[in-house]
C-alpha cells in the first residue's frame, strides 16, 4: 500500500525505516498527530471504541467496593487512590459516586494523565459532580504525594502501550519493521530481534513458521521507572487478554489491530491514517506476572472480570449483565492484583 502524506513525511524524517514499536508510539502519542495527543472524544457508540466504563457503571461500583476492602491494608490516616490513564474520567466519577459522601471521607484521588486535552475532559467530568482530584504527569509524582502508600488501578491501560511485534521466521524470532520504499510504497520487513524484547513466557518451539506475537515490553520499562516509589498497597490491572497458553490459539497473525469508528482494522490497513485510529494488542498476563515477580511484586490474584464484578457489585440492568457475562467482556477481560513483595 502507499503511505499517507503524514506517514511518508514522518518515516522520511526517521531515516525511512523504523521498528513497529516506534511507529505505534508515534501513532498514539506523537505531539502533532498522535491519537491520544489529539484529545480523543470518540469513546462510546459514536466513537472509535467503547470501554467498560462507557457502557455500564458496574465497574466503578466494583472498584469502589474493592477499595473499601483494601483500605485496612494501608493503615490509619488519609488513604490515597491512584488511577493511571483515566480516559474521560467516567470510571473515576462512577467509583466516587458509588462510595457516597461518607465513603469518600478519608480518601484522596490522584489521576495520572499526560495529555492536556484528556486532563481537561477529566476535570469537566469530575467537576460536574463537584468532586476534586489531583492530577500528575506520572505515577512517581502521584506516589510521592501519597507518601508511597496507595491503591493503584487502571482499566485498559496496558493494551495501549507500544508493542514489539515479532514473527517466527526460519526457526528464529525476528522483529517487524516498517519501511518506506523509494516509490512511496509501505512494506513490512523482518530484522533480528533483540533478546530483551522477547516475551518472558515465549516458548519458541510452540509456534509455527509465520506466527506473529506481541510483547508489551515498553510497559515493563515504564513500570520499572516508578515502582521504587511504591511502598505499600495493592495494584489492580484490568485489561483484555489472557495467559500465555491460550493467547495465540488460532491467531496466526497475532492480536494486533486498530479501531476506527468501531471498524476493526488488521494487516497493512492499520497504517492507512496514522493518529486517526486506536492501535492495540491483547495483554499477556503471564508476562505481567513474571515481570512483576522479577521487579519486586507478588501476585495476589488473577481472575476474570466477571468474577471480580460479581464479587464486588450487583447486576442492576442489562448493561451490567452484559459486562459481567463470561461469554462476553466478563471473560475477555482479566483482573490482576499485585502488591510490593516487601510491602
Amino acid at each position: 500500500m502507499n503511505a499517507s502524506p503524514t506517514l511518508r513525511q514522518w518515516l522520511t524524517a526517521q531515516g525511512g525505516a523504523v521498528p513497529f514499536r516506534q511507529y505505534m508510539e508515534a501513532a498514539l502519542h506523537d505531539p502533532e498527530f498522535g491519537y491520544y495527543s489529539r484529545g480523543i472524544s470518540t469513546v462510546g457508540r459514536g466513537g472509535d471504541f467503547s470501554t467498560s466504563a462507557s457502557l455500564s457503571g458496574m465497574l466503578g461500583r466494583a472498584i469502589a467496593a474493592w477499595a473499601g476492602e483494601q483500605r485496612a491494608a494501608l493503615g490509619p490516616g488519609l488513604c490515597h487512590l491512584i488511577e493511571i490513564g483515566p480516559g474521560t474520567g467516567q470510571l473515576h466519577r462512577d467509583l466516587l459516586r458509588a462510595m457516597g459522601w461518607r465513603g469518600r471521607m478519608g480518601w484522596r484521588s490522584h489521576l495520572v494523565e499526560r495529555s492536556p486535552k484528556l486532563r481537561a475532559m477529566q476535570r469537566r467530568t469530575l467537576g460536574i459532580a463537584g468532586w476534586r482530584a489531583h492530577w500528575h504527569d506520572n505515577p512517581a509524582s502521584a506516589l510521592q504525594a501519597a507518601g508511597g502508600r496507595a491503591l493503584i488501578f487502571s482499566n485498559e491501560l496496558v493494551d495501549a502501550f507500544p508493542v514489539t511485534l515479532l514473527q517466527r521466521d526460519d526457526g528464529a524470532w525476528r522483529e517487524v519493521w516498517l519501511e518506506l520504499l523509494p516509490d512511496g510504497r509501505l512494506v513490512e520487513t523482518l530484522r533480528p530481534a533483540e533478546r530483551n524484547s522477547l516475551p518472558a513466557s515465549l516458548k519458541p518451539d510452540a509456534f509455527p513458521e509465520g506466527q506473529r506475537v506481541e510483547a508489551h515490553d515498553s510497559h515493563r520499562q515504564w513500570l520499572r521507572g516508578w515502582l521504587p516509589h511504591w511502598k505499600s498497597g495493592t495494584m489492580l490491572t484490568i485489561d483484555y487478554g489472557s495467559e500465555a497458553e491460550t493467547l495465540y490459539y488460532r491467531r496466526p497473525h497475532g492480536t494486533l489491530r486498530g479501531y476506527h469508528r468501531h471498524e476493526r482494522l488488521e494487516g497493512l490497513r492499520i497504517y492507512r491514517d496514522p493518529g486517526q485510529c486506536d492501535l492495540t494488542a491483547d495483554v499477556n498476563f503471564t508476562d505481567l506476572q513474571k515481570w512483576g515477580v522479577a521487579d519486586g511484586l507478588r501476585t495476589v490474584s488473577l481472575e476474570s472480570q466477571s468474577r471480580f464484578l460479581t464479587r464486588h457489585a450487583k447486576v442492576r440492568n442489562s448493561a451490567d449483565a452484559w459486562l459481567a457475562d463470561e461469554a462476553g467482556p466478563g471473560g475477555a477481560f482479566l483482573c490482576l492484583q499485585q502488591r510490593p513483595a516487601a510491602g
